[in-house]
C-alpha cells in the first residue's frame, strides 16, 4: 500500500481494477472516512461526501496497443525474460509434482468451495513434503 494523503493514517482499499483516467493508467482506492475525526482535512465537502477516493497514476496508456501486444512487449524485454525463466524454476515444478506425482489431473468434487478445499489439501501435502525434503525436521 502506498503512502497517500491520509491524516488519520487509515487504510485505503482498492476500488475495482486498474483503469484509465484522461489517457493515464491509474489504480483507484477508496477509504472509509465516516468515523474519522479529521474528515475536514481530507474532503472538500465533508458534509456530503461519505468516502475518500484516490487515484495513483502510473503513466500514459497506449490506447492503440491491445493487452496481448502489451504482454508480448513485456515478456520480450530483458526483465520479462528473467521473470519467465524464474517462473519455470519456481512455479512449474509445483504443478508438475501435483499433476504427475500426486495424480491430480482432475478434481473429483463439483462445487467451487469443495474444489478449493481439495486444491488446498493437495497444496498442503506438497508443502509438507517440501519441508520434509529440505531438512525442516532436523
Amino acid at each position: 500500500m502506498r503512502d497517500s494523503p491520509r491524516p488519520a493514517g487509515k487504510r485505503l482499499y482498492r476500488n475495482g481494477g486498474n483503469g484509465t483516467i484522461n489517457g493515464y493508467a491509474a489504480t483507484k482506492y477508496t477509504g472509509d472516512c465516516v468515523p474519522c475525526d479529521q474528515r475536514t482535512r481530507c474532503l472538500r465537502t465533508p458534509d456530503t461526501t461519505k468516502v475518500r477516493q484516490v487515484a495513483f497514476f502510473r503513466g500514459m496508456c497506449n490506447g492503440d496497443e491491445s493487452r496481448t501486444d502489451g504482454m508480448k512487449r513485456r515478456i520480450g524485454s530483458e526483465h520479462g525474460k528473467q521473470m519467465i525463466g524464474a517462473r519455470f524454476a519456481r512455479v512449474e515444478p509445483v504443478f508438475g509434482n501435483l499433476r504427475h506425482n500426486k495424480r491430480l489431473d482432475r478434481f473429483t468434487l463439483r462445487a467451487r468451495s469443495k474444489v478449493d478445499g481439495q486444491w488446498k489439501l493437495y497444496c498442503m501435502a506438497h508443502n509438507i513434503e517440501e519441508l520434509g525434503h529440505h531438512g525442516y525436521a532436523n
